[in-house]
């Protein structure tokens, strides 16, 4: 079994930062793949960035520009560097990591608002 657990989300105003942090643990052998989706009220879950073991990053376009995921120093942790924030960024961000399956975190609560 392999966990999942993020942290440092929070309140921001618009325009501001935030960064959010996930580590894997447990039964790892080789994870793949470690990324965030996020999930608005009313709204379907959505991918929003994601890295592979060999460092290729993916974004989605609404977030391009202003979000940078990267790799931890410590194995199999990621970060999410949120900039220029915006109200429309307000969602639960879930982290996930892929070892022959998908394993997700509980969610963090980010919330742009002024």
């Amino acid at each position: 079994q392999v966990e999942v657990v993020e942290s440092g989300g929070g309140l921001v105003q618009p325009g501001g930062s935030l960064r959010l942090s996930c580590a894997a643990s447990g039964s790892i052998f080789v994870i793949n793949v470690m990324g965030w989706f996020r999930q608005a009220p009313g709204k379907q879950r959505e991918l929003v960035a994601r890295i592979t073991s060999g460092g290729t990053t993916n974004y989605a376009d609404s977030v391009k520009g202003r979000f940078t995921i990267s790799r931890g120093n410590a194995k199999n942790t990621v970060y999410l560097q949120m900039n220029t924030l915006e109200p429309e960024d307000t969602a639960v961000y879930y982290c996930y990591a892929e070892q022959s399956r998908r394993y997700w975190g509980q969610g963090t609560q980010v919330t742009v608002s002024s």
